[in-house]
């Protein structure tokens, strides 16, 4: 049986991606994410058969609330004295928790076992093993100094369900289905 890797996210507008890209210019990233890769990722499904992504998507399509707006804000690093990725936050945003706790029910409720750990809202920058003592320091001074960044805000009016390779240059990801916001 193939197992297939999949996540529920959003999309990032091509606006907002340039955004991004322009925060990237400005970081010391040792490895970056290409701006096609950048996305919102609500619940990590992992490895997971047919049937269980099946589930997923009837769960998707039924899901019902309104489309919202969404801004991102700020960067860090994840990985703390030893920093493995680097990313741009999202505003606080109530639509965009309940949107991800729906997600995370329904992949539930279809089989899969989404991540336990917290949900932080961000858009991965890149991702790289632990740089030297000396780039860690010049990198995590280029991120105190984006603390203001700002991008958006968009309307978010679609879930995505993704599939993604994994490849040492970084993922590949490919659009399985998209599932309209709509209702309350």
């Amino acid at each position: 049986m193939a197992l297939i890797r999949a996540f529920v996210g959003l999309e990032i507008p091509a606006e907002i991606r340039s955004r991004l890209n322009v925060l990237q210019f400005l970081l010391p990233l040792p490895r970056r994410v290409e701006p096609q890769g950048f996305h919102l990722t609500l619940t990590f499904l992992g490895e997971q058969p047919d049937a269980v992504l099946v589930a997923v998507d009837e769960g998707l399509s039924a899901l019902r609330q309104a489309p919202f707006e969404l801004t991102l804000q700020g960067a860090g690093l994840f990985g703390g004295r030893e920093a493995r990725a680097a990313w741009a936050g999202v505003a606080p945003c109530e639509p965009l928790t309940r949107l991800q706790a729906k997600t995370d029910r329904i992949a539930q409720e279809a089989g899969a076992r989404p991540e336990s750990r917290r949900f932080h809202p961000h858009v991965t920058l890149g991702r790289f093993p632990p740089p030297p003592p000396e780039e860690a320091v010049r990198l995590e001074r280029a991120i105190a100094a984006e603390t203001d960044f700002r991008a958006g805000p968009w309307r978010v009016e679609e879930v995505i369900l993704y599939r993604s390779w994994l490849r040492r240059e970084g993922a590949d990801y490919e659009v399985l289905a998209r599932y309209p916001l709509a209702g309350a």
